[in-house]
């Protein structure tokens, strides 16, 4: 593969794409960008009375801490700027300095194989059911020990679905040369073989 070589990896929340971005990454020893992330950390900062677009324009890399962002009410945040045109143009030129890095970079998101990486040499789009999607977060949720029950996570999960696939700005969507690979069944095992040899097939 070429010093450039980009995979791109969209789909919606808990369908996998993380776990699956993260080990593609260190399968073909590519950086690794959780783009999501970035409007996590924004999201944050709105939720505690900052103004959005000051915050994309002025990010930093302590505030895109995994741990402290990975909450119902973030995820929630996140969605709602990721929706603010400001916003995702401040975070654009991070994310393509990113993705064309020496060495290769896998990115995943929402909108990386449509918008940030249209060009990227591999694409893919992640995906399951809403129902299965919401007992996995349910169930990291649960074992951080927050009260959000599996109803209200369903919700949560389609609302944010709605939201990301309606939204004017880079809509939730996969790519027309994506490999869409559906998750609901699959081990991680099998999802991560199923992605990595589908960007074998771009070599």
């Amino acid at each position: 593969m070429s010093a450039a070589f980009t995979v791109a990896i969209d789909g919606p929340a808990a369908a996998g794409k993380g776990t699956i971005s993260k080990a593609v990454a260190a399968h073909f020893g590519f950086a690794h960008l959780d783009t999501g992330l970035l409007y996590r950390a924004v999201g944050a900062q709105v939720l505690l009375g900052r103004d959005a677009v000051e915050v994309a324009h002025t990010l930093r890399a302590e505030d895109i801490d995994a741990d402290v962002l990975r909450t119902s009410a973030v995820a929630q945040a996140a969605s709602k700027v990721a929706v603010i045109p400001q916003v995702r143009a401040a975070l654009v030129d991070f994310q393509r300095s990113f993705a064309a890095r020496a060495g290769g970079a896998v990115l995943d998101g929402r909108d990386i194989g449509t918008v940030i990486c249209p060009e990227a040499a591999a694409k893919l789009f992640v995906t399951a059911t809403a129902e299965v999607r919401a007992a996995r977060r349910y169930a990291e949720l649960a074992a951080k020990g927050a009260a959000d029950s599996l109803d209200q996570v369903l919700a949560d999960v389609r609302a944010r679905d709605a939201r990301d696939a309606d939204r004017v700005e880079a809509p939730m969507r996969a790519a027309q040369d994506a490999v869409v690979i559906d998750t609901s069944g699959m081990s991680i095992d099998a999802a991560v073989a199923a992605s990595i040899q589908a960007i074998l097939s771009k070599r």
